[in-house]
């Protein structure tokens, strides 16, 4: 089915109502593990409350997965994947690279998705009509660099501590021989890839509501996004996204050491 691109600007409009008032407000931060922390905030709830509002009235037979309020109706052939504030720490820290996540399946494939940075006044869409930028620079079609090769790319990751045991050799190994390396900015690092300022970002760990809007948005810029294993990246998972597929098969063999 086809999203519009100004449903698309609804969804991220009503998610920057509730995030961006409480953005560097210093609001009350829970911690969602008993061990370790993993902070979700009033704005995570109230923002996916206010996605799901929408979603239900303008599609109530569809089914929702979220991060922060459960599952609805997921075994419906439509379901959209919800996180409300990608890079919660970011978030609460007051940098401005977090963002608002929300894709669409069909029959368990990702076919749309937003990435809606509301400080920075940007939103990454994809729909049936390609993948798509509008913000301070104007509205452009987004298109992947054609970097072919490991030691010519830019690499990001949140931060190398995520990679735990062998995979951490394997990870510090293939980061030697990329040309430049950065962490830290979740979400945004795929969005960066989609509009050709980045051309690998890799992942461990990730859940579903973590990864399923930035697929259409990288595939419709001519980029590739699985597993570490080549599988679909929609279930979660540990992730790799490339801008090319010579680049992505080249940072898939190095990541295997």
């Amino acid at each position: 089915m086809e999203i519009s691109a100004e449903f698309i600007r609804r969804l991220a409009q009503v998610a920057a109502a509730e995030t961006l008032p409480r953005f560097r407000n210093q609001g009350t931060v829970s911690n969602k593990l008993s061990a370790g922390f993993d902070p979700v905030t009033e704005a995570d709830r109230e923002a996916e409350s206010a996605i799901r509002s929408l979603i239900g009235a303008e599609f109530p037979d569809h089914g929702i997965l979220g991060e922060e309020h459960g599952n609805h109706n997921i075994s419906s052939r439509h379901v959209w994947v919800i996180d409300p504030i990608d890079g919660t720490r970011a978030f609460i820290s007051g940098i401005p690279v977090w963002g608002t996540l929300v894709g669409l399946t069909e029959d368990g494939e990702a076919v749309a998705g937003m990435m809606s940075q509301p400080f920075t006044g940007e939103l990454f869409y994809a729909n049936g009509s390609g993948s798509h930028y509008e913000g301070p620079s104007g509205s452009r079609r987004l298109a992947v660099r054609q970097t072919t090769r490991v030691e010519d790319a830019t690499l990001f990751t949140t931060t190398p501590a995520l990679f735990t045991g062998e995979m951490r050799s394997r990870y510090d190994r293939f980061e030697k021989q990329v040309q430049l390396v950065r962490y830290g900015t979740d979400c945004y690092a795929f969005a960066m890839l989609a509009a050709g300022h980045v051309d690998i970002v890799v992942e461990p760990g990730l859940k579903p509501y973590d990864i399923v809007a930035l697929i259409p948005i990288i595939e419709k810029a001519g980029g590739v996004i699985t597993t570490f294993e080549g599988g679909p990246a929609e279930s979660g998972g540990d992730v790799i996204a490339a801008a090319t597929p010579e680049l992505h098969a080249a940072a898939m063999a190095a990541l295997r050491g």
